[in-house]
């Protein structure tokens, strides 16, 4: 990886000397099937496609030198301006040297291009089931130059034509629109885009199409064609009318929102198999993860996600693909605004009303985390180089991104925000931004200070913690109501917030609901709510009731005690999820025993009617158990959220989401013999819950746990492979192959992702998954001495992705004592001349454990 790095100084200097005015890309695919003459990936090298380059583009100074993007097993030709270069002198293996440029210049590169498992570059992929060949790319933030020779960066955007040859029978997708010609599709020039929203697919795919028509006030009508597309496997289950429903919906959102037309012709979406990501958005030719295409019974919350990942990808055609950052910098330009844009327009467009308090409940809790990691940074970040850039796609640059800008919003104005985002469309429209571009617009259209609001919250790093303090008066009313805003020591930023401070108090019929309101600027270390003066006691205050703003919300000692008695009768869903949240922090941050956020799940989750919650505060106990509980009580909790999770699957209604939300988590927490021979009664049909239909993929969630502890062998495994022979499949029984209590297995799993580098991105994925058991801990305690003995050599060896899957997914957590932190305190010591890519995640991974053996002294102490 090294060798293919590209820092942020070089693409300056290259910026400043170069223009591009165009590329001319041929791919010949027809190698995609059939033998492969290299071996697939054998001694001989891995099986490649045949790739042609032309770049026109001027240089500032004639008669300097800069240098061309490729990562490739072999270059065939290079000619620069009717000049041939030798490959052997000029390319390096991910580096073209170009010298004594001319002021308008020509490179054209033939090279050999390797196919990808690993998801980045052309990702080839059989699909097990009909032994078919599917094809896609995945580039950001730098792989497009494993499938073409260009300038990899975001600022030197240019117009692309893409020409494609592929096997017989298949189809091909590009940015453009294509048409097949003479055994070659050719596609329609793009507008000028950056490298990394390039895009192709092809293979014998299911495709569906449709179409919108929008007429503007000027009685133009702008006519979009929609495309849809997935394995010809996943057909069956392919709703693609609901995709298209939130895709229309969408279109009509933005349209009303940013006054410009979307400009890139077409709008196909491609569901494809082993994807690194969620979806991806090239314009013209999204990509998604094809999990996304529900093969069982899902949850509303599963379709709410899938709109929001649509709409969020299409509010980067605006923010991100018509106007790009000028480097990785900036990449919350984008990344944020399309976060809360995906969020705004789910509730604005569609039928998923109750968005923003997933937003609040899934989104936040991910950025709270990431915030407080040792690696945690401004919002606009130092990004040094391409592997700074790649381990940015995190909780700061999207979730709390888009919370600040939600937080802006109540700031400025939506009328304001909204007219300085078209704004900035018109002026930057297919060019390249800062910081300060988007400032400048804010700036006129709000009339606020956007320097100091910025230098806040965009420039410094870290969460900052609201607690209302409450002095009541003789008569029991509110003397005084107040505000506590702290930071941590490692980031003691104070910030304005604007926040909304709810009383709540019991009705006559129990319920717990709102009286009173106010709306205040929270400034410095003490702020005072003069509006609340004066109101009845409250039962319970909210400082950031309606989340406006992002911030750690703490409790008064009265609120804390409302909360543990009567948290399930908040009537309104918000306050609920946001008081939810609220409490798995003070869990986090060791200042409330897990085996109380545990009690608290175990008598309140069952009444909660968001299932988004519910999925959430499922996982957030099973976290609670696994990390914060002391060990000694760990065993007495599983059993406890078992038997809870038991009790409720049995008081669901029959087939409704709740009763398949507690089967899931049941087989999650089931470890006594009971549990487990129920799950297996289900499988086998000897047991049966009224209306729960155990469909293919609850029975992979049932099978993993059987997996986990002895119950399914490996010939029960094969046989519902056999069952279920398709890609998803596969994916559940290595998972579950990986999760068997035998050292023999732990070995070969180890050796199959450590070792080797044989398994594709997504079975990589699974064998982690299967491989780190919390029952197993004992099982796996050799691994933590191999685990650092070998990351080092990974990261260098494996491809950026696979790296950041293992360094991150083979960590051992689950051998959560002092002993590994010192391990690890010892790696870091012993590697300061690491690359800073790899030190950040085991630096995060360290936070982690610290945290967690931090949570179990709290739990610990609880026991007293």
């Amino acid at each position: 990886m090294p060798g293919e790095n590209l820092s942020r100084d070089e693409a300056r200097e290259r910026a400043a000397l170069l223009s591009v005015d165009g590329y001319d890309v041929s791919l010949d695919l027809r190698s995609a099937v059939g033998d492969s003459p290299a071996g697939e990936g054998g001694a001989e090298g891995p099986r490649t496609f045949r790739s042609v380059t032309t770049i026109r583009f001027r240089c500032a100074e004639p008669g300097a030198a800069t240098f061309a993007d490729l990562i490739a097993p072999s270059v065939t030709a290079v000619s620069l301006n009717g000049k041939d270069l030798d490959p052997g002198e000029v390319f390096d293996g991910s580096r073209i040297r170009l010298e004594d440029l001319a002021a308008d210049n020509e490179l054209v590169v033939d090279a050999q291009c390797a196919y990808s498992r690993t998801g980045e570059g052309m990702h080839r992929f059989v699909d097990p089931e009909d032994g078919e060949v599917y094809l896609y790319t995945q580039y950001e933030p730098a792989d497009s130059r494993r499938v073409f020779a260009n300038f990899e960066q975001p600022d030197l955007k240019a117009p692309f034509r893409f020409e494609v040859r592929a096997p017989q029978g298949w189809t091909v997708w590009s940015n453009g629109v294509g048409e097949l010609n003479d055994g070659v599709w050719q596609f329609a020039e793009t507008k000028p885009i950056s490298t990394y929203i390039t895009a192709v697919a092809a293979g014998p795919y299911h495709y569906v199409t449709d179409s919108y028509s929008r007429t503007f006030d000027d009685g133009t009508t702008l006519e979009i064609p929609l495309g849809a597309m997935c394995r010809k496997g996943l057909a069956p289950h392919f709703d693609s009318d609901d995709v298209f429903l939130v895709t229309k919906q969408g279109l009509d959102f933005f349209h009303d929102h940013f006054d410009y037309p979307y400009p890139f012709g077409k709008y196909d979406q491609a569901f494809v198999p082993e994807y690194n990501l969620g979806a991806m958005e090239n314009p013209g030719l999204v990509t998604f993860r094809e999990e996304f295409i529900f093969r069982g019974k899902v949850t509303q919350a599963s379709y709410e996600g899938r709109a929001n990942v649509i709409l969020h990808e299409m509010a980067h055609m605006w923010f991100g693909d018509l106007v790009t950052m000028e480097w990785w910098d900036d990449l919350w330009l984008k990344e944020s605004f399309a976060d809360f844009m995906g969020a705004f327009s789910l509730v604005g467009a569609t039928r998923f009303k109750d968005g923003w308090i997933t937003f609040a409940n899934r989104r936040k809790a991910w950025a709270y985390r990431a915030d407080q990691l040792p690696s945690t940074h401004p919002i606009t970040a130092d990004i040094r180089d391409l592997q700074d850039a790649k381990l940015n796609f995190d909780g700061i640059t999207y979730a709390k991104g888009a919370s600040v800008l939600k937080q802006l919003v109540a700031y400025v104005g939506q009328d304001a925000f909204l007219e300085g985002a078209r704004r900035y469309f018109k002026r930057n429209a297919y060019g390249n931004t800062r910081l300060g571009d988007l400032l400048s617009v804010l700036e006129e259209t709000s009339g606020r200070d956007m320097a100091a609001w910025a230098r806040s919250w965009l420039q410094t790093a870290g969460v900052n913690s609201l607690t209302p303090q409450v002095i009541l008066s003789s008569e029991g009313r509110v003397d005084e109501l107040a505000i506590l805003q702290e930071a941590a020591e490692s980031h003691p930023e104070l910030r304005p917030h604007r926040v909304a401070v709810g009383l709540y108090r019991r009705t006559p019929e129990g319920a717990v609901e709102r009286y009173a309101r106010a709306e205040i600027d929270v400034d410095g270390p003490r702020t005072v709510v003069h509006e609340l003066a004066g109101a009845d006691a409250p039962e319970l205050v909210l400082v950031n009731d309606d989340d406006l703003t992002y911030c750690k919300i703490r409790f008064d000692e009265g609120s804390l005690a409302t909360l543990r008695e009567r948290l399930g009768e908040i009537t309104d869903p918000l306050a609920r999820a946001l008081c939810w949240s609220a409490l798995w922090n003070l869990t986090r941050d060791a200042l409330m025993p897990a085996r109380d956020f545990i009690d608290l799940v175990l008598r309140f989750a069952g009444r909660e009617s968001d299932i988004g919650v519910l999925q959430m505060l499922h996982a957030w106990a099973n976290s609670a158990l696994t990390y914060y509980a002391a060990p000694g009580w760990r065993a007495e909790g599983g059993r406890l959220l078992a038997e809870g999770a038991l009790r409720e699957l049995r008081l669901a209604e029959p087939g409704s989401q709740h009763q398949l939300t507690w089967a899931r988590f049941f087989a999650t927490v089931a470890s006594e013999e009971a549990d487990l021979q129920l799950l297996r009664g289900l499988l086998e049909g000897t047991a049966k819950i009224d209306g729960l239909e155990v469909d293919q993929e609850l029975r992979w969630a049932f099978l993993e746990p059987l997996a986990a502890y002895g119950v399914a062998d490996e010939a029960a495994l094969s046989a519902e492979l056999a069952r279920d022979d398709t890609a998803s499949g596969k994916r559940h029984q290595v998972r579950c192959l990986a999760a068997r209590p035998s050292a023999a297995v732990k070995a070969q799993a180890w050796a199959a992702v450590v070792e080797s580098d044989a398994l594709s991105n997504a079975l990589v994925e699974a064998t982690i998954a299967g491989f780190t058991q919390p029952s197993q801990r004992e099982l796996l305690a050799p691994y933590a001495t191999n685990y650092f003995d070998a990351i080092e050599r990974v990261w260098a060896e494996r491809s950026i992705q696979i790296g950041m899957d293992v360094v991150k997914g083979l960590f051992p957590s689950l051998q959560d004592s002092r002993e590994t932190l010192d391990a690890t305190d010892a790696w870091l010591a012993a590697h300061e001349g690491a690359a800073p890519a790899l030190r950040r995640l085991v630096l995060e991974a360290r936070d982690d454990l610290a945290r967690a053996l931090r949570g179990q002294a709290c739990d610990v102490a609880a026991e007293g």
